[in-house]
This record gives structure tokens, sequence and C-alpha cells, in this order.
């Protein structure tokens, strides 16, 4: 099998709540993503030779995961105290996504690879820096 990988930029807000160090507090990350999809190659056809074109995948990532997330205030829908400061943001015309689980790396890691399988993608690899040195990697 074949895999080719996109990277994209992003920038998130969020906060943990119940967190034990500073990120429970209201804070920022420019994140990096890289998807990665795998599969054969396209025997003929306008995508011959190609897993599948860079283009497609760019709309499709950007479509359903930067776009809702990019400036963003992403919140666990869980937690009173994020839906609190969601509400505020939303009563100021500001940016919010909620997530049913708690906005760590890891989680939106999972969250986006599912998001991407569920649009067909053939997903095979999330990999999501929080910080030019930090990064976590889901595969399902």
């Amino acid at each position: 099998m074949l895999k080719i990988a996109k990277e994209f930029s992003f920038d998130i807000a969020h906060m943990l709540d119940g967190h034990d160090g500073k990120c429970r507090n209201l804070h920022g990350h420019t994140y990096r993503l890289q998807v990665e999809v795998g599969g054969p190659l396209h025997a003929s056809g306008p995508k011959a030779g190609m897993v599948m074109d860079y283009a497609d995948l760019k709309d499709i990532v950007k479509r359903h995961v930067v776009d809702p997330m990019d400036h963003a205030f992403l919140y666990d829908t869980g937690s009173p105290r994020e839906c609190r400061v969601a509400t505020l943001l939303q009563e100021l015309d500001s940016k919010v996504h909620g997530l049913p689980m708690r906005t760590t790396a890891e989680n939106i890691s999972a969250h986006i690879f599912h998001v991407l399988q569920d649009q067909g993608l053939p997903v095979s690899l999330i990999r999501l820096w929080e910080t030019p040195t930090s990064y976590c990697e889901y595969s399902g």
C-alpha cells in the first residue's frame, strides 16, 4: 500500500477544565496537522498513478476539520465551566466549536481521524503538533 500525506496549520483556543497545571486556563496553540492516507494507485482515468489527488485531500480536510476549528474556542461540551465560556464567547459573536470530550491533543487527534474517516477518506495516520516540539499520533 502506498501512502501520501498533507500538512495543515490552524489556531485554536482551549482550556482543560480540572487540569492540575497551567493548561486549565484559557490559552491557544498554533496546531500543525499531518493527515496521511493510504491505498492502491488509481489504475486509470484522470487520477491514474495517484493514491489520491492532493487537492482533493486538501479540500476535504479544510472543509471538515480546519474551517470549523480554525480561530475557534474548542471546548468540551461535557464541562459546565467550558460551556459557560463558550456561551459568553457566542454572545460576543466569537467562533466556538464543541466536542464531546476533553480537548487534549490526544482526543483532538482521534476526533479528526474519525471525522475524516466518516467522509470516506482512507486515513491511515493523524499527527497533530500542539507545539513545535510536542505531537500526538493516532492511527485508529
